[in-house]
C-alpha cells in the first residue's frame, strides 16, 4: 500500500512540473523587464552601477589558487558556484 501512495505521489509530482516551469519562466521574464526598466531609469539618471572589486579575485589566481579565487568570487558577488567558475574562468583567460 505505501508503494502505491508513493507512486500516486511521484505521478502527482511529474504532472505538476510543466505549471511549474511555465511559472517559473513567467517570474524570470517579468523579472528580465524589470531589470531592462530599472536600467534604463539608472542611464536616464546618468548613474553607473560599480560591480565589485575584483582585484583580491585576480590576485588570487595570480598565486594559481584558482578554487580560492571561485570562493572569493562567490563571496563578492552572491553567484552561485557555477556561474563563479565561469566568471573567473573569464578573468583568468583575459589576464594572459
Amino acid at each position: 500500500m505505501e508503494i502505491a501512495a508513493a507512486y500516486i505521489l511521484l505521478l502527482v509530482l511529474v504532472m505538476q512540473y510543466p505549471l511549474l516551469e511555465s511559472r517559473i519562466k513567467k517570474i524570470q521574464r517579468r523579472a528580465d523587464r524589470i531589470e531592462h526598466k530599472l536600467d534604463l531609469i539608472l542611464d536616464h539618471l546618468d548613474i553607473e552601477v560599480v560591480g565589485p572589486d575584483l582585484r583580491r579575485v585576480t590576485a588570487l589566481l595570480r598565486e594559481g589558487k584558482k578554487f580560492e579565487a571561485i570562493k572569493a568570487y562567490r563571496q563578492l558577488t552572491d553567484a552561485d558556484l557555477k556561474e563563479a567558475k565561469e566568471a573567473v574562468e573569464r578573468i583568468d583567460a583575459t589576464r594572459g
